[in-house]
């Protein structure tokens, strides 16, 4: 159903607006793109995703589409986090272009222009960059910045600002991502799995007039967690038997080596086995070691049906010549 309506409503861009509690900056927001986006000569609309907010932002912006088509509001049952609101904002939009953009009014949608002129020389994503970032230096810009260096060292897709919502992508980059948990901030990954080019371009960034973020430090240790799930997607999805394996060997060959370790000591020097824990080592290693090569083959498994019940090959077709 909603790949129907988006054929019927096809649009050269969509905006996409995740808010949750921003009763105080949404008005003011949505009036600001409007304009921008109307200089443009492009169809447009703007998704507002409604995260089950507390306040009268849900109400301010259906208000606003009541009067301009546009305008767009999804409500979700309850507050599910960025990532998903986002999710739903990709999945219900009818744009060849989609930009993603905060509510809490810190982007700016004057940069909108900027974003699609850059993916017009070619590029598939523009990753917005605050480069004069208007959030307090410990509390946020900080851990941002070790977070960025980070997944840039480990991914490879060096970009200084992962975090920043503002971004445009052509829609085929996005066909096959599905976002859980915090995931939304790694979506450049995934579209570099697809081929995609990238580019980072420096955009405003202002402070927060209204209402609180809801992000803090403890966000450092979510997005730690997401590069480990991203990591191994990317290196081990299709052959999940190298890294349960490569344990798994690994946990056995230590097994072996303890055993042989307590052999020689009972042998040349007369240590009794049981007054040292290496023969429980090596037993409780070589069991450990079995059951990450029996959940390797299981992942593999699991991996071979993921892809068949879906006819979901393992690769990524950019164009089709005479076919």
């Amino acid at each position: 159903m909603v790949e129907q309506e988006r054929a019927e409503h096809r649009v050269d861009l969509t905006v996409i607006v995740p808010v949750y509690n921003e009763a105080g900056s949404i008005g003011d927001l949505l009036a600001r793109t409007l304009v921008e986006l109307e200089r443009l000569g492009k169809n447009f609309e703007i998704i507002v995703v409604d995260d089950g907010s507390r306040d009268t932002s849900a109400e301010i912006v259906e208000g606003l589409a009541s009067s301009d088509r546009r305008i767009r509001l999804l409500r979700l049952r309850r507050n599910f986090g960025q990532t998903a609101a986002l999710m739903a904002g990709f999945d219900h939009a009818s744009g060849d272009i989609l930009i993603p953009m905060d509510g809490d009014g810190q982007n700016d949608p004057s940069d909108i222009p900027a974003l699609l002129a850059k993916l017009e020389q070619g590029y598939d994503v523009v990753s917005g960059w605050r480069h004069d970032r208007k959030d307090a230096e410990f509390g946020r810009r900080l851990p941002s910045r070790l977070a960025n260096r980070l997944i840039s060292w480990s991914t490879g897709v060096v970009l200084n600002d992962y975090g920043c919502t503002l971004k445009a992508y052509r829609r085929d980059v996005l066909s096959d991502v599905r976002l859980y948990g915090e995931m939304h901030r790694f979506i450049p990954v995934y579209a570099s799995w697809q081929g995609a080019r990238i580019t980072e371009m420096p955009v405003r960034h202002h402070p927060r007039r209204h209402g609180q973020s809801s992000y803090g430090l403890e966000r450092t240790a979510k997005i730690l967690l997401d590069l480990m799930v991203v990591l191994f997607l990317e290196r081990y999805a299709v052959k999940p038997i190298y890294v349960f394996g490569t344990i798994g060997i690994a946990s056995v060959v230590l097994s072996l080596i303890a055993g042989a370790v307590a052999l020689a000591l009972k042998i040349f020097w007369g240590v009794y086995l049981i007054t040292t824990p290496l023969p429980l080592a090596a037993v409780f290693l070589f069991l450990a070691g079995l059951i990450a090569i029996l959940s390797g083959l299981l992942a593999e498994m699991i991996m071979r049906t993921y892809h068949e019940s879906q006819a979901k090959p393992p690769y990524a077709i950019k164009s089709k010549i005479n076919f």
